[in-house]
């Protein structure tokens, strides 16, 4: 008989965290999303970080879902509830439970005596034994017993079952014998639970409000419905994690809305390319003939494509790419998080290159600068990048409702009408600019008299063919003005002023929310500090006057090298000296105790 959890004193009610320990490829996603999912529609803001490895199946994956009544996003390093579905890593799950916490694990197998812990309750339930009475096909028990561990914590920890109920009616809608199933696995384990044990737990859920006019989504099927709200009709792509789900969603969404609806035709080109250079050439070429066009891959494939990224920003090609970062260098972790492409991102090709780059926060981001991305990319016909990660694009965020201007008219930028073109004596490429240093470009087809060599080697302002110096020179010193021009076009920075503040926090991307929680963290300590989040490069003005206001900055980043950091120092004019760094980069999210550990490490 398992041992009866006593109850503790304090309750908490819609503040906890908890984390599942399972195997890979067992089936567990689907239960631990299931509970998440629940949670949301409680009106409970939740977050789940999903840590898997890149094989698939066998080796460990957690899940963790943090409860934050007052929306606290960030990774929890503390967990009220583990539960235990993986032998191999109880030792480690067990140290990772916080005093007076609680671990759920499979008694079908007794627990080894040394991993006991005084200090925390054990909670133990027979779930295979459970599911091998109750199911016959061994693939359905393993994954059944997922179900049941669910239903035990529908009951712990006070999860709606009508909710969850109504949740399995929609997943499974038409496919009744698989609804029964996990209807059956449910209630097991809520039985269970609430026969052997005291359910509530100390720690559970309560109904609230919080979520009303929110979704929740993943980053990459934002950007992907982002590109479709954009206009874009061409993407090409090679396969990669961890952003291949951007073009799953965009093929499934324009499946869905890019058919004409007389023909039936597709008015959209999605093309799997042999390879990462492939694929950009593509995007580039379509974007040449005037199509909105994209590309999506992660940190290996921006290094393939650095020959013709330089060619696009060289010959002035619009293109847009789609980074979810990963784990470097080389292969490197594919399935882990990281931060780690700033610097080859923004001057990627060889000889004198600068890139726009934005970097989106949360999966509402990632769905507005998709739009901004093709507007900067086709008015100042570039490049332009957007930094994601994976936590951003492949874990649900709970994000306000996505929201679109029906009135929005894409900027096309200074594309010369056939009218326009006949009106020219004679047309010159790289001539005439205006002031933001971009010349009139033409589309192919539209007027013989726009035509023009698209030249990756040296060119005058004319669009001819040289290598004098002065020529070469000029083109390339408008290219630069042009770049910094576009800072006044960029996202521009999310700045909180703290009152008392001695010093400053910078970060970008899918930090934000750990800075945060830490910042308010800091404050309750007698520590202000102001706060500003960069959302895209070029840096503009705001960014340097924020960074001269303080005596020092501490510059929050999850890469080994400092890269935002080295960014500020090279193209601001303030000392290195005012920037600290707080790097994380082992390929798991953020968390307020990163923040805090590092910045209270440096201060004096």
């Amino acid at each position: 008989m398992p041992p009866t959890v006593e109850p503790r004193t304090s309750t908490r009610v819609n503040d906890f965290a908890v984390k599942l320990a399972n195997v890979n490829g067992t089936g567990s996603a689907s239960a631990n999303g299931l509970l998440m999912q629940a949670m949301f529609r409680m009106g409970v803001p939740v977050t789940g970080k999903n840590l898997f490895p890149s094989n698939i199946q066998g080796l460990p994956t957690w899940y963790e879902i943090r409860v934050s009544k007052d929306g606290y996003n960030a990774r929890a390093l503390d967990y009220d509830l583990m539960v235990a579905m993986n032998s191999q890593t109880y030792a480690r799950d067990v140290k990772e439970v916080r005093t007076g916490g609680y671990l759920l694990f499979d008694s079908s197998w007794p627990l080894d005596p040394d991993l006991n812990r005084d200090d925390i309750h054990f909670i133990g339930i027979p779930l295979a034994e459970m599911c091998n009475i109750h199911f016959n096909d061994p693939r359905e028990r393993i994954l059944m017993k997922n179900v049941a561990y669910a239903g035990a914590l529908c009951a712990l920890i006070k999860v709606d079952m009508k909710v969850v109920e109504d949740l399995l009616m929609e997943k499974y809608s038409g496919k009744e014998k698989m609804r029964v199933s996990n209807q059956t696995a449910l209630k097991l384990g809520y039985d269970y639970a609430t026969k052997h044990f005291d359910c509530p737990l100390p720690f559970h859920l309560d109904q609230m409000n919080a979520n009303a006019d929110k979704i929740l989504i993943d980053g990459n099927t934002a950007l992907a419905l982002g590109c479709v709200f954009a206009g874009a009709t061409v993407a090409a792509w090679y396969p990669i994690t961890p952003s291949t789900s951007v073009m799953d969603a965009f093929k499934g969404f324009c499946e869905q809305f890019r058919k004409d609806p007389e023909t039936k035709r597709n008015n959209y080109c999605i093309l799997q390319a042999e390879d990462e250079l492939a694929a950009i050439g593509m995007v580039i070429g379509a974007s040449w003939n005037g199509a909105r066009a994209f590309t999506s891959t992660s940190g290996p494939g921006i290094s393939l494509m650095n020959e013709l990224l330089g060619l696009a920003y060289y010959a002035e090609i619009p293109a847009v790419i789609i980074d979810v970062q990963r784990v470097g260098p080389s292969t490197g972790m594919p399935t882990r998080t990281q931060q780690g492409d700033l610097m080859i991102c923004a001057y990627a090709s060889h000889g004198d290159t600068k890139h726009i780059l934005l970097f989106p926060a949360n999966p509402h981001e990632c769905f507005d600068f998709a739009a901004k991305a093709f507007d900067l990319a086709e008015y100042f016909q570039t490049p332009v990048m957007i930094l994601s990660d994976l936590d951003i694009g492949m874990n649900d965020w709970v994000v306000p409702r996505l929201n679109w201007d029906d009135s929005y008219q894409p900027n096309r930028g200074l594309v010369l009408t056939k009218e326009q073109i006949e009106e020219l004596p004679k047309f010159q490429r790289y001539f005439n600019h205006d002031e933001n240093f971009v010349a009139a470009r033409t589309l192919p087809g539209v007027h013989s008299k726009g035509s023009y060599f698209v030249r990756g080697s040296g060119h005058n302002k004319f669009g001819g063919y040289t290598e004098i110096p002065d020529e070469y020179q000029e083109v390339v010193d408008r290219l630069l003005l042009k770049h910094k021009a576009s800072a006044k076009f960029v996202p521009e920075p999310i700045i909180q002023k703290r009152a008392g503040a001695k010093f400053g926090v910078l970060t970008l991307g899918g930090c934000d929310g750990a800075v945060r929680e830490a910042l308010d963290l800091l404050e309750d300590r007698g520590m202000p500090a102001d706060y500003m989040r960069v959302r895209g490069f070029p840096f503009s003005d705001e960014v340097v006057q924020f960074l001269e206001d303080h005596p020092y900055t501490f510059v929050v980043e999850q890469n080994r090298d400092a890269q935002l950091r080295s960014l500020l120092m090279m193209e601001t004019p303030v000392s290195k000296d005012k920037l600290r760094s707080v790097l994380v980069y082992g390929g798991f999210p953020l968390s307020a105790r990163h923040v805090i550990e590092g910045i209270l490490s440096q201060l004096t």
